[in-house]
């Protein structure tokens, strides 16, 4: 062995010694893994370095650093330790006493000789334990491996075979069904019993109907169940584990492009079966989901979802008077920022939707919903929050009144029923005065009902006896101007209604509301009448936030220029068209009229019939009193068959909506300008002075002027009032000025949209609209004042209260409409005898 001298003790080469192979030969049972590391350096040829594992050299170096560095080596030369001679000797310089250097070298070629055995040494003993580890390791594997192979084999053929079974289970069920059907069958030929199979389809299709997670469900546990088979199977094939297998199973299902890495016939086999079925089940996800989805946006469609809101207006029903009623109520719900109206009717939501967004008004931040269903099903009353609406409006059907009606009453049935109870009132239109009794008894004091065919009728008679009073009841009925407010004023404890009358600037009071009748509300009260504590004042004002007390002004109203009595005269009234309530306008006017007074009718049913529906009505022709009826034959829209009129000798004609065409408003309106035209048109030629007015066309006047002037010449010797329906049609007869009118259904509208914000002003329009007690009429200034006298509201107020009236507005004499709740009533202003008064007053 040479040692270089030369080499510095620090060098990094490290020393090794030939020694006898530890290889041991190679196994084939080698081929699983072992749980102690595997040993594939052989130890022969250890004459080089680099036949040396570099991980052996790092250990042998690590341990000649150690020791080096601890100071294992306790050899002493001369009474000194190796690090001290080495410490002494590199002190000693180098051209010294050749004795010491010889001396020196010795001792390190002696040094380096023991580190070398030392790292021999060691070497030898980790030779000895990896030759011992690896033929233990050897000897593990060998003895183990038959019988690890036995077990696992025997596992993975059983997970195989499970998997098979488990697959082939249902096809075997349904074939031993169908066996045990057809055994039954042929055991029993006479009774017709369903095969086992049937009912097992039965029932499952009952489940997947009843239930609603049934599908989603099934899917589920089908996934589940293949997840699980092709783990099953995918375990009997390949090497994994069975919760590897698992896993891939599910990347198979979910991903099919997944199988495209399997190697063997076997794992391609289990793989592409697997990703077919998944296939199947994700098609099968995807088709509930498009369902799901097409489901919900077809029941958003057709309005089947439930409406979550609170203090909103519900109306149940459509008709005609829709339009009209949504207009009133965003007009009332303007000063609030707006509501919530919801409509519920038997027609497809979308339809609802298209038609009121055709409807010419401005909704003014109130939103309207639309759903479909029905109001005798408490199941869509309670999707539509029913309990928690402020108000419910029942509308009447368009046709037979008795139909209507009867389905106003099941509707009002349902309504009672509702678990959850009611917190609003119900608001029901009815067709036919005779069923309100019906209603108010099932309703109760949930009830308010509003007759909207009798309350036409009646208002119809008022408008041709009174010219321009249809115009009023517009201003007053609906939200757009003045209209009847009641509430609750402290400071009025004690005080008369004569000093309650002028107590408002922006306010007529018109009524008080007792508190100890139990609310019963009177109007044009005695001036005498003290207000006691939680009396309420009904006034007609603008806004309910409009009016407030003010003290009282100084006003003497002074006295009546004269006591004018008016008495009454015959008059001729004719009756174009038939209503279902003809008694009833018969018996109003029979009231009213003077002794003498005849009333024609016109219209194409025949005599008997005629007096068959009025007895059948309630009515006794022999007991009127004041009036002769006067049966015509003949077509409104014929002109021959109104020229046998003497409509020149008529003071009100009442043009009425057909009864044949009242279910379309647009061919009774149609209808009833027909009627209007040619009756103004023969009037104009049987005028005495129309010679005069052909004499101006001659002049050089234009034929269309000459109409228009024939026409007002005409309306100014007769009143004729028609019944209109739409209220487009109104713009026709406003620019004609020949005619006055009557909107029914938006008048009925307006009331309903009135008595649905305030139940209690329902009883207000029941007595104006009454045969007894007041209502509203227009007199003349003469009965007030005298011509130019110069007055203020105030005063005119005080002296109509000594004829017991409340004057509620006026009219000019030169102005087309009146004004109503006039404002600056302290102001005074010359008046004439040819303005009218708008006043309540008692009907006698």
């Amino acid at each position: 062995m040479t040692l270089n001298t030369e080499s510095p003790s620090t060098s990094n080469r490290d020393w090794f010694f030939p020694s006898q192979s530890f290889n041991v030969p190679r196994s084939p049972a080698r081929r699983f893994s072992s749980p102690y590391p595997r040993t594939t350096t052989s130890f022969q040829n250890f004459t080089s370095p680099l036949a040396v594992p570099r991980t052996l050299r790092r250990r042998i170096s690590h341990r000649h650093r150690i020791q080096n560095s601890a100071g294992a080596t306790t050899d002493e030369i001369g009474g000194k330790s190796n690090d001290a001679v080495l410490i002494q000797s590199e002190e000693c310089p180098s051209s010294g006493n050749k004795t010491t250097t010889s001396a020196h070298k010795k001792y390190t070629d002696f040094v380096r000789w023991r580190m070398a055995c030392v790292i021999a040494d060691e070497f030898s003993t980790l030779n000895a334990r990896l030759r011992h580890c690896n033929i233990s390791d050897s000897i593990d594997i060998i003895d183990s491996t038959p019988e690890h192979n036995i077990s696992s084999a025997s596992l993975k053929n059983t997970a195989l075979i499970l998997s098979l079974m488990m697959l082939s289970l249902p096809l075997v069920f349904i074939k031993y069904m169908e066996y045990v059907s057809n055994v039954r069958r042929l055991l029993d030929n006479t009774t017709e019993e369903l095969s086992l199979n049937k009912r097992l389809a039965y029932r499952v299709d009952v489940f997947l109907s009843f239930h609603p997670y049934a599908k989603p469900l099934t899917l589920l546990i089908a996934t589940l169940l293949l997840i699980s088979l092709g783990g099953l199977a995918l375990f009997g094939v390949t090497d994994d584990s069975i919760a590897d297998c698992l896993w891939l199973s599910w990347t198979y299902v979910a991903n099919s492009g997944n199988h495209a890495n399997s190697e063997g016939i076997g794992p391609r086999l289990v793989s592409v079966s697997v990703s077919f079925g998944g296939m199947l089940i994700f098609a099968m996800m995807l088709g509930l989901v498009s369902d799901a989805i097409s489901e919900k946006f077809d029941s958003l469609r057709k309005g089947r979802s439930e409406v979550v809101e609170q203090n909103h207006t519900l109306i149940l029903g459509w008709s005609d008077k829709l339009g009209s009623l949504l207009n009133q109520l965003a007009i009332a719900n303007e000063s609030l920022g707006g509501g919530t109206v919801v409509v519920m009717a038997e027609r497809d939501k979308e339809e609802m939707e298209l038609d009121i967004a055709k409807m010419e008004f401005d909704f003014r931040g109130t939103s309207v919903i639309c759903r479909s269903g029905s109001p005798l099903i408490l199941a869509d009353l309670k999707k539509v929050s029913v309990s928690k609406a402020r108000a419910v409006v029942v509308l009447a059907e368009d046709g037979n009144a008795d139909q209507s009606d009867a389905r106003a009453l099941r509707t009002v049935l349902s309504l009672t029923g509702v678990k959850e109870g009611l917190r609003g009132h119900i608001v029901v239109e009815l067709s036919d005065l005779d069923n309100e009794v019906l209603v108010k008894l099932v309703g109760g004091d949930l009830v308010e009902t509003v007759v909207a065919h009798d309350v036409i009728g009646r208002l119809m008679i008022q408008c041709a006896r009174q010219p321009g009073l249809a115009q009023i009841w517009e201003d007053i009925l609906g939200f757009e101007n003045c209209e009847f407010y009641i509430k609750k004023w402290p400071q009025f404890h004690g005080m008369q209604f004569e000093e309650v009358l002028i107590s408002f600037p922006d306010a007529i009071p018109c009524g008080i509301k007792v508190a100890s009748s139990g609310g019963k509300i009177i109007l044009n009260p005695d001036d005498s009448y003290l207000l006691q504590e939680g009396d309420e004042v009904l006034v007609i004002a603008e806004d309910d936030d409009s009016y407030a007390p003010a003290p009282l002004p100084m006003v003497q109203g002074g006295n009546l220029p004269k006591n004018i009595i008016i008495p009454k005269t015959t008059e001729r009234i004719l009756f174009c068209g038939w209503r279902r309530d003809m008694e009833d306008m018969i018996l109003v006017l029979d009231a009213f009229l003077a002794h003498g007074s005849e009333l024609w009718m016109f219209n194409e049913v025949c005599e008997k019939e005629r007096e068959k529906k009025l007895t059948d009505g309630g009515l006794d022709i022999s007991r009127l009193v004041n009036i002769i009826l006067v049966n015509r034959e003949g077509n409104a829209v014929i002109r021959r068959h109104l020229e046998s009129l003497p409509l020149e000798s008529f003071g009100s004609i009442l043009i009425l909506a057909d009864e044949s065409v009242e279910d379309s408003a647009i061919q009774a309106d149609s209808r009833s300008l027909a009627t209007l035209l040619l009756i103004r048109d023969i009037q104009a030629k049987r005028l005495p002075y129309r010679e005069a007015m052909a004499s101006k066309i001659h002049r050089g006047s234009s034929s269309q002027g000459s109409w228009r002037e024939e026409m007002q010449q005409a309306s100014d010797k007769s009143v004729i009032i028609s019944e209109i329906l739409d209220p487009r049609t109104k713009n026709l007869l406003s620019m004609s000025k020949i005619s006055d009118y009557v909107l029914s259904n938006e008048l009925v509208s307006m009331a309903l949209a009135m008595v649905a914000e305030d139940r209690q002003i329902n009883d207000v329009l029941e007595e104006l609209f009454a045969e007894e007690g007041n209502e509203m009429q227009i007199r003349g200034a003469d009965l007030y004042l005298c011509e130019g006298e110069e007055l203020s509201f105030y005063e005119v107020l005080l002296r109509a209260r000594q004829r017991r009236e409340i004057v509620i507005g006026y009219r000019l004499a030169n102005a087309e409409k009146a004004i109503i709740n006039p404002p600056a009533k302290t102001e005074r202003r010359r008046w004439s005898v040819k303005d009218v008064f708008v006043i309540i007053a008692d009907k006698e």
